[in-house]
């Protein structure tokens, strides 16, 4: 697996929150914040143009 992992801190508010969409959504709270970050990604193409890679981060 060639996964980015990243370190993620949420406030206790927003922590519960995202932990009760991911329940109702039925996914894993990891699932639901990837889930989230490709419709802003894809939301920003949309709005912006193709984001294009070269494996460089």
């Amino acid at each position: 697996m060639n996964d980015k992992r990243v370190s993620l801190r949420l406030d206790p508010e927003t922590g519960e929150k995202v932990k009760y969409i991911a329940k109702k959504e039925v996914r894993s709270i990891n699932q639901q914040i990837i889930c989230r970050i490709r419709l802003a990604v894809e939301e920003y193409e949309k709005q912006n143009g193709k984001i294009t890679t070269d494996g460089k981060t």
